[in-house]
């Protein structure tokens, strides 16, 4: 287990520590903690310069691309125009060509005006506005001190927010749940208002403070259900905006990151600085108890490393091992992640306060399980493997979440179908058998846990291995079942042994890692409350939750990147499919430097290319290390059967992995649209040129570089507009040749006569796409430079040919 601090990234900084508004539910007004009373009103000039200078610090030490900031308070729209305008110059100022700043505000709105908005529309700076539904159920809650009713200024402020010049800057609504408020109701009364996303948060809560739970009937989960019944009327709707719990929720039962620190394990990274410069842990532990979010630093005296390094922080950072007993074992932890530190806080426990169960725990399984069910059903009885919208998206060369994540869902069923086909196809040993039981059992008890492992992208190259026959195949198809079964049973929490077949001496645990056991003819893997023990021969080796585990262990590295969640993938023996030679066991250091590079690379194309992102994201879950040439290219890979994986040799540049990404995993999403979809006639035996090839291609080789393409023409597009003075001439003639020679592909296609109707019209998205691109200026010298390197390329192709 890495017990070293991860850098900050996220910051709140406090304008303002009072409020216009007398909300009863505040966590920074009405609950235990009461610092506020002591803190200056507004935040100083001095403190605003020094937090600056200490992001920026903080972002050079660790070379970081991307920081978030919200301005926040108490109220932050009382701390004036001048002094919002002093904190933004100074924040942009102090990262200007350091990293980019994401900048936000979050509000109750009731003061917003155009002033304000001029002022957000200068500095970027996105807003988000409180709101707990009609007036009725605003009006519970969100009042002046005089009992006045907030509402209509902030449907003032919401419909400011909305007109075209500033619509740009709505981030979105943050409604707080309140059970006495009907769920329909308020969704319908903020979903009217058409905003980018809305934010359900449950009331703080602890055990010592336990959450209201006003006439809940015989229901056990009244907060679950009331957010069951959002979900279930988002979902008939359409799901036409965001909404992060629920969208979290999806993401993290297929296995992506949370948006919200709420739920899942990704590790926490954020840090509070209060208007007197005191840095602070999150403002939702002021729910806990008086001091709770305190940690005696100083914007002045203490460096953002050592806040970073805190123990306050750094327990909150370290995933499932960070969890008590009773989180560990359940089976919807990876989406749970216990739930919000804060909520877990009871002054009983003997522990520090914060190593038990969310007090919302019987509710967030209700909604997890709730979602999963409700999801599985969608997929099964309503939803083909892909809709008419969603292969026009795909088709464009883009694919949007919920598109990628249909596919993901098919290829699960592929992989589903080919395990069968191993099991009914291959003779059974008791160890096998006994294997096969136990799977088919956390089938029904844990399915998500059997579906986290059957979507690994390596499982159907060893199916396929299998099926092909050969002397070894029985004893690959044993050891297999049975090393699927164990890495379920522990991502389960389960407690139980499967008795593992080993080869080559190394024990393969899919999506967990593997385990060097040497020269054994089988591994005991036995689950256990506190990790698992393998036991091999006479010698047993520990895996624990609560302490680095046996040198021998390969833990397999999964990065949590805001909104991505990828692994790197070096233990597995059966990713060697992408024809390239790769890389052994990587070293911590080697891993360390992926991790830097795949965030900065990520970073890249949330801000330069965001139409890629969330297909990315939704369906790309692991990365495979290959060995770099010794020739300095860029190698990088995609197998037709390894869906959710890509092969690349670590580049040189964050920019250049960003292209290998998502070059590669345009290949990654046709090979599963292909899956589904008949595009082409495949008896076609004809060769085709291909621009970026030197020898003539089948027609599905063109058809998969082709679209591949579209996100390389996308990549220099960018790069040109991007890249330094030295290096923007090049992006230029880069981006002028492939989306001429892209486009040229696209009419080789279309030409070819052997594309099916469904093809036809696949391959005329993407042209349309590449058509779009091909209107832009271009330098007339990069232009005539770009031909000269098309025309030379196929005369020399047409030479070998």
């Amino acid at each position: 287990m890495d017990l070293s601090p991860h850098p900050l990234s996220q910051f709140v900084l406090k304008m303002h520590s009072r409020c216009d508004l007398a909300c009863d539910h505040c966590y920074v007004y009405e609950h235990a903690d009461q610092s506020w009373r002591g803190r200056p009103v507004v935040v100083s000039d001095e403190v605003l310069e020094l937090t600056a200078q200490r992001i920026a610090e903080h972002v050079r030490a660790h070379r970081l691309d991307f920081v978030h900031v919200v301005l926040h308070g108490g109220e932050p729209l009382l701390a004036g125009p001048d002094r919002l305008r002093l904190a933004a110059r100074s924040l942009s100022t102090a990262l200007s060509g350091v990293c980019v700043l994401d900048l936000r505000i979050h509000t109750n709105g009731v003061t917003l005006d155009e002033k304000f908005c001029e002022l957000f529309a200068e500095y970027d700076i996105k807003v988000g506005i409180s709101l707990d539904g009609d007036r009725a159920a605003n009006d519970l809650h969100r009042r002046y001190r005089d009992g006045r009713s907030s509402h209509a200024p902030v449907l003032r402020a919401i419909d400011l927010l909305k007109r075209p010049r500033y619509r740009h800057l709505f981030a979105g609504l943050l409604c707080t749940v309140d059970l006495r408020n009907d769920p329909v109701a308020v969704y319908d009364a903020l979903a009217e208002l058409a905003p980018p996303r809305i934010d359900f948060l449950l009331p703080h809560a602890t055990w010592d403070e336990p959450p209201p739970r006003p006439d809940t009937g015989t229901s056990a989960t009244p907060y679950g259900d009331w957010l069951l019944r959002v979900h279930d009327r988002w979902s008939d709707a359409g799901r036409p905006m965001g909404v992060r719990l629920l969208d979290s929720v999806l993401r993290t039962l297929r296995g992506a990151g949370s948006l919200t620190e709420a739920l899942g394990l990704a590790p926490v990274e954020f840090a509070v600085i209060e208007t007197d410069g005191s840095l602070e842990q999150a403002d939702s532990l002021k729910t806990a108890y008086d001091g709770a979010p305190g940690t005696g630093l100083h914007v002045a005296v203490n460096s953002l490393d050592e806040m970073a390094a805190h123990p306050g922080i750094t327990a909150r950072q370290q995933g499932l091992e960070g969890l008590c007993a009773t989180c560990r074992s359940c089976p919807v932890v990876r989406s749970c992640g216990g739930g919000l530190y804060a909520h877990r806080y009871n002054s009983a426990d003997g522990t520090g306060g914060f190593m038990n169960p969310s007090v919302y725990c019987a509710d967030l399984k209700q909604l997890i399980t709730g979602i999963r069910d409700r999801e599985e059903r969608r997929v099964s009885i309503h939803q083909p493997p892909l809709s008419e919208s969603h292969l026009d998206e795909i088709a464009a060369g883009f694919g949007g979440a919920d598109a990628v994540d249909r596919l993901a869902r098919h290829e699960l069923t592929v992989n589903r179908e080919l395990l069968g086909a191993v099991w009914h196809e291959s003779p059974h040993d008791d160890t096998g058998t006994a294997a096969w039981e136990t799977l088919a059992g956390l089938d029904t008890e844990a399915p998500e846990s059997v579906d986290a492992v059957l979507a690994h992208p390596y499982l159907r190259p060893w199916a396929q291995r299998v099926l092909r026959g050969g002397s070894d195949a029985g004893p690959i198809a044993m050891r297999g079942v049975a090393e699927l079964t164990a890495a379920a049973l522990l991502r389960a929490g389960r407690e139980g042994t499967v008795t593992v077949p080993t080869g080559s001496g190394v024990l393969r645990l899919p999506t967990l890692g593997a385990l060097v056991v040497g020269d054994a003819a089988e591994a005991r893997v036995t689950g256990e409350p506190q990790g698992f023990t393998v036991r091999v021969g006479e010698r047993e080796y520990s895996v624990s939750h609560e302490s680095r585990a046996d040198a021998a262990w390969w833990s397999r590295r999964r990065f949590e990147l805001p909104g991505w969640a990828v692994a790197l993938e070096d233990t597995d023996p059966w990713r060697d499919v992408h024809g390239y030679p790769l890389t052994a066991r990587l070293s911590a250091t080697a891993s360390e430097e992926w991790r830097t590079g795949l965030t900065s690379a990520w970073e890249w194309i949330r801000r330069e290319l965001p139409a890629y992102a969330p297909g990315l994201a939704a369906g790309l879950s692991v990365v495979t290390p290959l060995r770099e040439s010794t020739a300095e290219a860029d190698i990088s890979s995609a197998a037709r059967d390894a869906f959710g994986a890509v092969a690349i040799a670590r580049p040189g540049s964050p920019q250049t992995l960003a292209c290998l990404l998502v070059h590669e995993f345009q290949h990654v999403k046709l090979g599963a649209v292909l899956d589904v979809a008949d595009l082409y006639d495949p008896s076609c035996e004809r060769l085709f040129y291909a621009p970026w090839r030197p020898d003539p291609r089948p027609l599905e080789g063109l058809l998969q570089g082709t679209y591949a393409h579209i996100a390389v023409v996308d990549y220099w597009r960018a790069r040109r507009r991007t890249a330094p003075d030295a290096e923007a001439r090049d992006a230029e003639v880069r981006f002028a040749r492939w989306r001429e020679q892209t486009a040229e592909a696209v009419d080789t296609l279309i030409g070819s006569g052997a594309l099916t109707d469904l093809g036809m019209r696949f391959v005329a998205a993407m042209g349309e796409t590449v058509a779009n691109r091909l209107t832009e200026p271009v330098d007339a010298d990069a232009l005539l430079s770009a031909r000269r390197t098309a025309v030379n390329h196929k005369a020399a192709a047409a030479a070998k040919d």
